[in-house]
């Protein structure tokens, strides 16, 4: 079973007699309960007398299967019982089934977006939730806000059977992996895809091709994967974001991300097409 978008859904979900998975975030932590089978997101059955919930709104996101999927936020002064812990979305990636999984990387991002446009930035009056439409209203000058993603590309650059991996500043440890950057206003993705390659290690590209994409609840973001040649230039560094790149070939690779990215999905497809042995 997969996680469904329901197009026009309303956010406001109400609270009583509801049946489903519920959602329940602190901070950017997921409240899960332990099984059998290991963490799980909680059942609707499981807040009944349970969580100070009564009477506030549920956030509808979505549906598992037929069940309704919904959200909410909890404070700090909540302590959870002994088998159920708060919990990491990046901790959960191989843990929780992929259809949770994708639900509660959505519904980090719905609850972190409310949050942060409980007022309008044109006016200042408060905001409420729209209905039939997954929006803000302002309710002053009735200014709409829907959801915002920032577009961000990431690259896997190859140049004669080495891949380009750098470190960057925010990188713990030794940790390579492939060029990514923001998409400014007004630029293509390819366009993009040229610029972070050549700002961050001073090289030039060619043969960009698109891979695939990913969304990344943390930031906000949707990652577009690209493939592409290195066509000229020597790494030169900024020294301001990368503090170091290289060419690796593909038996010899450094440090580089878990498989819940597609920075690793770019780097496990180049040892495929360039190495042979399997990473």
């Amino acid at each position: 079973m997969a996680f469904k978008f329901i197009p026009g859904i309303d956010y406001i979900y109400p609270s009583g007699g509801s049946s489903g998975q519920a959602f329940v975030y602190r901070g950017d932590r997921l409240l899960v309960k332990t099984t059998d089978q290991g963490p799980a997101p909680l059942a609707a059955d499981d807040l009944d007398g349970t969580l100070p919930i009564a009477g506030t709104q549920r956030l509808a996101l979505g549906r598992i299967g037929g069940e309704i999927c919904w959200a909410h936020r909890l404070g700090d002064d909540w302590q959870p019982p002994p088998d159920w812990h708060f919990e990491g979305l990046r901790n959960l990636f191989g843990r929780l089934a992929d259809a949770p999984m994708a639900a509660a990387g959505y519904g980090l991002q719905i609850v972190k977006w409310l949050e942060a446009h409980r007022f309008c930035g044109r006016c200042g009056a408060p905001t409420a939730l729209g209905r039939g439409a997954r929006m803000l209203q302002c309710t002053g000058c009735d200014h709409i806000l829907f959801p915002q993603v920032s577009p961000a590309v990431i690259v896997a650059v190859v140049s004669k059977g080495r891949l380009l991996l750098a470190r960057a500043g925010r990188f713990a440890g030794r940790m390579f992996s492939v060029i990514a950057g923001y998409v400014e206003p007004g630029e293509t993705l390819e366009e993009c895809v040229r610029r972070e390659v050549s700002e961050e290690v001073g090289l030039q590209i060619g043969r960009i091709r698109y891979f695939g994409s990913q969304p990344w609840p943390f930031t906000g973001s949707l990652m577009v994967a690209f493939t592409a040649m290195h066509t000229g230039g020597a790494i030169a560094v900024d020294h301001n974001e990368i503090l170091e790149a290289g060419w690796f070939a593909p038996q010899d690779l450094p440090e580089i991300p878990g498989k819940m990215s597609i920075a690793r999905q770019l780097i496990d497809w180049f040892v495929a097409q360039y190495g042979t042995n399997r990473i």
